[in-house]
């Protein structure tokens, strides 16, 4: 199996060339290139084709939301994790919407790190709890009560039971477990999921999921 390959976006000189050094200490991971500004990312994601983008989102020229956005059109699947200082909703939500695959905060661990990388190169989604919890609250302002009972007509209900599981955070190898499914049958499904509702994570799915009224907070605790 080949390396994950990664590419840095960081305007601050300093922390990217800390995050690289602990970064390449891992047999399994290599970073292929740093880029200072979202302009430059954009430029190094197509001449790079990265597996996995580590980025902040204030920057000079282009910031990580519409970085990311651009990213997202291009031709090739590259997953953008999210790394920040700050865990404000108007940063929050726009991020995620644009496709981010993950969001976390610049108070967690080197190994704590490296595992989000896995994760979300894995296909799953994580979250800092503090950006997690603020998600949460904007579930609670936008879910609405009704349609409770329309999830069957769109989802099969082996595939709701991979959504609801996957709402509450459940990795794909928890949910496979739970279900007595292969951990491959488990992705089928959440494939299967994310076309039908149109998008591209488990962290929109799961807000879908909630705006319709399929579950509640209450199911998901």
């Amino acid at each position: 199996m080949g390396k994950i390959t990664i590419l840095l976006v960081e305007d601050h000189t300093l922390v990217r060339q800390g995050i690289r050094q602990f970064l390449e200490r891992e047999e399994d991971l290599e970073v292929v290139g740093e880029a200072s500004d979202g302009e430059e990312a954009v430029r190094l994601t197509e001449q790079l084709k990265p597996d996995v983008i580590i980025m902040d989102i204030a920057m000079p020229k282009l910031n990580g939301i519409e970085a990311t956005k651009q990213i997202k059109q291009l031709p090739f699947r590259t997953i953008i994790l999210i790394l920040t200082a700050y865990d404000y909703e108007e940063y929050i939500f726009p991020i995620l919407e644009a496709g981010a695959a993950g969001y976390l905060l610049k108070d967690m661990s080197a190994s704590e790190l490296i595992d989000a990388i896995h994760t979300v190169y894995g296909g799953e989604s994580i979250l800092h709890p503090a950006v997690a919890h603020k998600l949460i609250e904007q579930f609670r302002d936008t879910s609405v009560k009704h349609g409770r009972g329309q999830v069957l007509d769109l989802l099969t209900e082996r595939e709701a039971e991979v959504l609801k599981m996957a709402a509450k955070g459940m990795s794909n190898k928890e949910i496979a477990n739970e279900l007595f499914l292969s951990v491959h049958t488990v992705e089928s499904h959440l494939g299967s999921i994310f076309n039908k509702l149109g998008v591209c994570s488990r962290i929109e799915a799961a807000k879908e999921a909630l705006k319709k009224g399929w579950f509640t907070l209450a199911d998901l605790s």
